[in-house]
């Protein structure tokens, strides 16, 4: 979303800077071209104290009269096919340096990886060596993602830019829970789809708290904005616990009916979060957008308004990087999921933790550092956005889904989760609503949250 988009552009902002100096320099080459071609046909006045050819060069070679006319035209293809180098070099200039400034970040040195996942999985190595090769290699596709993602939203404005990261801010999550769903592991679905919630919601508000509240007393964010993200969110776990509450009230004759009963509660309220999550996006980018932007005191200006951000990559560049990532996440996502059961044998480590616990660290790993720095920089509004905002896209929309996806072909997924894991959300929801309250943070705040999180995190490895 907006704020995403921002912390983003904060953890790049000095090399997206440079390349966008350095854009406007071609830029005004390339104009200047284009004025000098442009000055070829336009014709000048001509007399006897006249220095200008009739129908002037910029440069004043060429002449006048019927005779000079096809040294005019070969002067302009000149000129224009000189214009046409010179933008097509600024464009793969371009490209280079933005791909270069996406692979610079020490995370890409898990790129090895992705190979490595994708030929393990596609010569069926142990699942030791397939489950930790594609979970690595998720890791820098998902900064990589989030990075042509901005860069793609920042073509078409604010709404349909906000729409794009909407899109994609969870990409990785929701391919993942995809996967598993068609392999038939609905507990990993709903294990990791909850997992990602739990660790957006305490761990990386927590670590934001504390390590922003060890380079500044107090901090603050935007309380109308964080009344708005806390209610949606208790929604969403009130949404999640009607199957399961009647799942355990109705629940105590036949097991058919109970699994009609399940799926079909699910499946409606699978379509209620989704409209939710539309009127949400409509919230924040329509109606109440400066609720979610950054405020005048947290710009890197001072209180000065920022410069515009501009894209780093040609459209072409970026759709068709974004198409070979999403296809190797796809891909890594299948071998990883298809890998699951059998690493968790002979690891000893148990599917519910593996999948609550472990799973969404690979998408979220970047994302966490991004709110994280951010927050250290006293830019709490963009924190928030980035770890209350994934929240909740994954509570409305890739949980909801990940349902619809099931109902339509024939994966029978529903919102029913165990007692615990339901127990589980309602504390990390309450727990999260309790210490953002006051739209104040300090370090022990996120102590408070840190250690909740660990505590869930003890009890899955033992459950």
């Amino acid at each position: 979303m907006q704020s995403r988009s921002q912390a983003y552009s904060i953890r790049r902002g000095s090399t997206r800077a440079e390349v966008q100096a350095v854009k406007r320099q071609e830029e005004s080459e390339i104009l200047n071209d284009e004025a000098d071609t442009e000055a070829l046909l336009e014709p000048q006045p001509s007399g006897p104290h006249s220095t200008v050819p009739s129908y002037g060069s910029p440069r004043g070679l060429l002449g006048s009269g019927a005779g000079d006319a096809a040294a005019r035209r070969a002067a302009f293809a000149r000129n224009r096919s000189l214009t046409m180098n010179r933008t097509k070099r600024r464009w793969w200039r371009s490209d280079a340096r933005a791909l270069q400034e996406i692979l610079s970040n020490w995370v890409n040195v898990l790129l090895i990886t992705v190979p490595l996942g994708l030929v393990a999985g596609a010569l069926k190595w142990s699942a030791e060596y397939v489950f930790v090769l594609n979970f690595l290699a998720l890791i820098p596709m998902a900064l990589i993602l989030g990075d042509v993602t901005e860069d793609l939203a920042l073509r078409y404005g604010s709404v349909i830019g906000g729409l794009i990261n909407a899109t994609f801010g969870n990409i990785v999550e929701i391919i993942l829970s995809i996967a598993a769903l068609l392999n038939g592991l609905y507990d990993v679905v709903a294990a990791s789809l909850l997992g990602s919630i739990l660790s957006n919601l305490l761990l990386v508000t927590g670590c934001s708290f504390f390590f922003g509240g060890l380079f500044n007393k107090t901090q603050k964010f935007n309380a109308t904005g964080n009344q708005a993200s806390s209610s949606l969110l208790f929604l969403a776990a009130l949404g999640f616990l009607i199957p399961t509450g009647a799942s355990f009230l109705f629940g105590h004759g036949d097991v058919d009916d109970e699994s009609k009963l399940v799926l079909g509660i699910s499946r409606g309220t699978a379509v209620v979060l989704l409209l939710c999550y539309a009127c949400y996006l409509g919230f924040q980018l329509y109606t109440h957008t400066e609720l979610f932007e950054e405020s005048a005191e947290e710009s890197p200006g001072g209180g000065l308004p920022a410069e515009p951000q501009e894209p780093m990559m040609t459209l072409f560049t970026s759709l068709t990087l974004l198409t070979v990532i999403t296809l190797a996440v796809a891909a890594a996502s299948e071998y990883l999921t298809s890998s699951l059961t059998e690493f968790s044998q002979s690891s000893g480590l148990g599917e519910a933790f593996l999948g609550t616990i472990v799973l969404p660290i690979a998408g979220n790993a970047c994302e966490h550092m991004t709110a994280v720095i951010v927050a250290t920089k006293n830019k709490m509004d963009l924190s928030m956005g980035v770890a209350v905002g994934s929240s909740i896209q994954v509570a409305l929309f890739a949980v909801p889904f990940a349902v619809v996806v099931g109902w339509c072909t024939g994966h029978p997924f529903t919102l029913k989760f165990d007692p615990f894991s339901a127990m589980a959300l309602m504390l990390s929801v309450a727990q999260s609503n309790f210490v953002t309250a006051g739209a104040t943070s300090h370090w022990l705040l996120g102590v408070q949250l840190i250690a909740l999180y660990a505590l869930l995190s003890l009890a899955y490895y033992f459950k």
